[in-house]
C-alpha cells in the first residue's frame, strides 16, 4: 500500500509540474484547447510508469501499458489532430468570457484540477502494476474485450462527428448520424465503458476495490464537472432549436432507440 501511495503522489507531482507549464503556454496563447491532449496522454504516461515501476507480475503489468497507452495515446493524437490550427475549442472560449478579468487565477486552478484528475484516474492501473496473479486468467479476456469494444467505439463515434463537421452543408446543424443518432455522447459513453476494463485486470488483487474509482469518477466528471453540462451549453448556445430536439429525441449518454423528432 505504501508503494502505491508514494506512486501515486509521485504521478500527480509530476503532472502538477506539466500542467503548470501548460497554463503558461495557455496564458501566451490565450488558447486552452491543449489541456485535454495534455489530460489524455498523461493517463497513458502514468500507466507506462505504473506498469515499469511495479512490483507485480510482469505479464499483468504488460496487458495493463498496452491497453492502458493505446487507448490514452489513440485520444491524444485524434484530440491534437482536431485542435491543430484550429481556434480555441468553444468550451474554454465560453469560460474564458464567463471568467472575464479573472480567467488567468481560474485557469490557473482548472489546470491544476485536470493534474489532480490525470492522477485520480490512474488510481485504477495501481492494483493491476501490483497484482501478483499472471496475466491469462477470464477476467483479463473479458478485459481485454471490453477495452477494443470501447476504443473501437470511441473512434468509430469521433470519426462520424469529423466526417459530419468537415461537411460545410452542415454548418450550424446537429450530427445524427451513426451512432449519434442513438446517443447525444456516443463518444463520452464508450469513454466510461472503456474503464471497466482494468476493474477486471485488477480482479484478485489485494487493493481490487481501487480499480471501481475509474468507472465510478468518470461518469461523476461527465455528468457533472467538465463532460455534457459544458458541451450540451455550448450546443445549445450554437444550434438553438435543432438541438433542442435531438436532445428531446435522443438518450443523452447510454445508446438506446430514439424517438421520432417533431418538426
Amino acid at each position: 500500500m505504501k508503494n502505491m501511495f508514494m506512486l501515486f503522489i509521485s504521478g500527480w507531482t509530476a503532472m502538477a509540474v506539466i500542467m503548470y507549464l501548460f497554463y503558461r503556454f495557455q496564458k501566451k496563447s490565450k488558447n486552452a484547447t491543449a489541456v485535454d491532449i495534455v489530460w489524455a496522454a498523461g493517463v497513458g504516461c502514468l500507466a507506462l510508469t505504473y506498469g515499469i515501476t511495479g512490483n507485480g507480475d510482469w505479464s499483468r503489468r504488460i496487458l495493463l501499458m498496452v491497453l492502458a497507452c493505446f487507448w490514452s495515446f489513440r485520444l491524444a493524437v485524434y484530440l491534437f489532430i482536431r485542435a491543430y490550427g484550429k481556434p480555441e475549442d468553444g468550451r474554454y472560449q465560453m469560460l474564458r468570457s464567463e471568467w472575464s478579468n479573472k480567467a488567468q487565477q481560474k485557469f490557473f486552478y482548472f489546470y491544476q484540477l485536470q493534474a489532480f484528475g490525470t492522477a485520480l484516474f490512474s488510481i485504477p492501473f495501481l492494483p493491476v502494476a501490483f497484482s501478483t496473479i499472471p496475466a491469462g486468467q477470464w477476467y483479463d479476456v473479458v478485459a481485454v474485450i471490453i477495452a477494443i469494444g470501447a476504443i473501437a467505439g470511441e473512434a468509430v463515434a469521433d470519426w462520424q462527428l469529423e466526417a459530419f463537421r468537415r461537411n460545410p452543408d452542415n454548418q450550424g446543424k446537429t450530427c445524427r448520424k451513426g451512432l449519434w443518432r442513438y446517443s447525444r455522447h456516443p463518444n463520452y459513453f464508450f469513454e466510461w465503458l472503456h474503464w471497466f476494463t482494468y476493474l477486471f485486470l485488477a480482479f484478485g488483487s489485494e487493493m481490487w476495490f481501487l480499480s471501481a474509482l475509474g468507472p465510478v469518477v468518470m461518469l461523476v466528471f461527465l455528468y457533472k464537472i467538465t463532460g455534457i453540462p459544458y458541451t450540451e451549453q455550448q450546443a445549445l448556445a450554437s444550434r438553438g432549436e435543432d438541438y433542442k430536439k435531438y436532445q428531446q429525441a435522443t438518450s443523452p449518454f447510454i445508446p438506446w432507440m430514439f424517438k421520432k423528432e417533431d418538426l
